[in-house]
């Protein structure tokens, strides 16, 4: 067995900026940069570790992998594709400007084998990685990610309160949460985006997190507005915000799942109502959420010394925590999943009304799948935020009557700090992110932007993803765990272009959980550039249409045919 290295912490990790590459071309500079980028200190939870966020979900295998991916990187040549298995370079196959630079498996087991205590051994035997979503495919910008995904979200949360009648409608200049008051549980490099998530929704927030360096990681970047360590003072403190009808979050520092129970109890008292409740914390992995009575400092050593133990305690006090959220919807709340599993890690720590909540997706967000809709990212390769402004305002121009769009373009202006290299996020449909990327090349092209800009997503896309218990949790014709649309997406993206192509298992909800797919390519000013990205970004969002078409959503049969995407079975 090799002697990898994974934990070193002399390792500082910080992506070149400006116009000078070391590799060959913008094309493989890009990977290059963006692997670096997820590694940074600013961005990644555990660099040292190769961590970058979700617990374990890492960037490369080994430190001696990591060396070994950026020094290919730097020779590769633009007819050239680098394979990676789990975090390690394999291969180097000579293939065709069109195909991708590279390649990512991570994390893929085979049915009857998808476990934790499988992978866990492989793990051991530094035979694979965890990935996560967009860890181990190099397109993580930080806890922006997942942002607008999530304002998203609770915006629509606000909505339907309304139109229940179970909360006024504000006036018009104040968002869909105002006067509400939000908890949830989990502060880490995902669930950090909540939030301000709630507050640019004009909501109060109460963010419950056991380890205290997260909250105060969340309020450093303005993602979390301040942090308590005394109960009664996080809830007066939210309580105000919440009669003031004005955003402000309080994270805590506290065990979610003795929190929860308490704050019902109290709400159940009348001391505080709690409209809103979820939770995101990492509880896809059960050895990455702590349970009763292990500390903080305990943590990684009591889940390697014993992670069967472990892991029984962990889904014994998700069970306590999730009994909490229902009967928090008992009480007239409005709870949801937002897509960590802990549900199911409830149901097998023993409590039966885990699922009576549902997931995020069929609550409110698979209208926007429909249409293509979905998580459209891109990253400043110059490390310049001036590039940043003139895509902003570049995308304004592009949509003019997409009011949506400009709202959530100024708010991230002013809210949002940038982790790492400048990025930025918002949701755009079929259609919308082909002329989005044609746009970027332009500025490029014409020197309005002083480096290439790399595009991508998240992996949670409209339809890239097979998870039962997110994404495609309740389709319409049952189909949630049909694997096959995530490996077509993959497929696609490599058939159309795309600079770097990824398959992974087992992100945001844990192993044997998921399948999915993620896609980057690079703006780089060229005409092959420009060709690409027309393919990619209309493809890419075409597979969510199709997707949704097949599983009998009409609104997808309509977008199909206003836009004219072609369906063989309906023709």
């Amino acid at each position: 067995m090799s002697t990898f290295t994974q934990h070193d912490p002399s390792r500082s990790i910080r992506a070149a900026r400006g116009t000078e590459i070391t590799a060959k071309s913008w094309q493989t500079e890009a990977p290059l940069r963006m692997l670096m980028n997820n590694l940074d200190p600013e961005v990644a939870e555990r660099p040292e570790d190769l961590v970058v966020y979700g617990g374990t979900g890492r960037a490369a295998r080994s430190w001696e992998a990591y060396d070994a991916i950026t020094r290919t990187l730097e020779n590769l040549e633009d007819n050239e594709t680098l394979l990676v298995q789990s975090g390690k370079p394999v291969g180097v196959f000579t293939t065709n400007k069109w195909a991708p630079r590279v390649l990512i498996a991570n994390s893929n087991l085979v049915g009857d084998w998808a476990n934790w205590p499988e992978f866990r051994k492989l793990e051991a035997e530094e035979l694979m990685m965890y990935g996560q979503m967009t860890a181990g495919s190099w397109i993580y910008i930080g806890t922006q990610g997942i942002l607008q995904g999530t304002y998203e979200t609770f915006a629509a949360v606000g909505r339907k309160l309304q139109a229940e009648g179970r909360l006024a409608a504000g006036a018009e200049n104040e968002g869909p949460l105002a006067g509400t008051l939000t908890l949830t549980g989990g502060c880490g490099g995902m669930g950090g985006a909540q939030p301000l998530a709630v507050t640019l929704n004009d909501g109060a927030c109460l963010i419950v997190d056991v380890d205290e360096t997260r909250l105060r990681r969340r309020a450093s970047k303005r993602y979390l507005d301040e942090v308590e360590t005394d109960l009664d003072t996080a809830i007066a403190k939210v309580n105000q915000a919440k009669a003031e009808r004005r955003g402000w979050s309080v994270g805590y520092v506290g065990n979610a799942a003795e929190v929860f129970g308490e704050l019902l109890r109290r709400h159940t008292a009348g001391e505080l109502t709690i409209d809103v409740v979820t939770d995101q914390t990492s509880a896809h992995d059960p050895l990455s959420y702590l349970p009763e009575g292990v500390s903080v400092e305990q943590w990684h050593a009591a889940a390697a010394a014993d992670p069967e133990d472990f892991t029984l305690k962990a889904q014994a006090s998700m069970a306590k925590q999730v009994r909490a959220m229902v009967e928090f919807q008992d009480a007239g709340a409005e709870v949801f999943d937002y897509g960590n599993s802990i549900r199911d890690e409830a149901r097998t720590g023993g409590y039966d009304r885990a699922f009576e909540f549902p997931g995020f997706v069929p609550a409110y967000i698979r209208p926007l799948f429909c249409e293509g809709l979905g998580p459209f990212r891109w990253v400043a390769l110059s490390g310049d935020p001036e590039d940043i402004r003139v895509t902003d305002e570049a995308l304004k121009e592009l949509f003019p009557e997409n009011a949506h769009l400009h709202k959530w373009l100024d708010a991230a202006a002013e809210r949002v700090e940038f982790e790492g290299l400048p990025a930025r996020i918002c949701w755009l449909g079929y259609g919308d992110r082909a002329k989005a990327g044609l746009l970027f090349n332009r500025l490029v092209a014409e020197g309005k932007v002083s480096a290439p800009i790399v595009i991508g997503r998240d992996h949670l896309d409209s339809g890239s993803v097979a998870s039962p218990y997110r994404e495609t949790e309740a389709m319409a014709d049952g189909s949630d765990a049909i694997a096959d649309w995530p490996l077509l997406n993959a497929l696609t993206a490599a058939s159309s272009g795309a600079t770097w192509v990824s398959i992974h298992h087992g992100g945001g909800v844990g192993i044997g959980r998921s399948i999915h797919a993620g896609q980057v390519s690079v703006a780089d000013g060229t005409e092959l550039a420009a060709a690409k990205l027309e393919a990619l970004l209309t493809n890419d969002p075409g597979m969510g249409v199709i997707r949704h078409v097949d599983a009998g959503y009409d609104r997808a049969h309509e977008v199909a045919a206003e836009r004219g995407v072609r369906i063989p079975m309906a023709e």
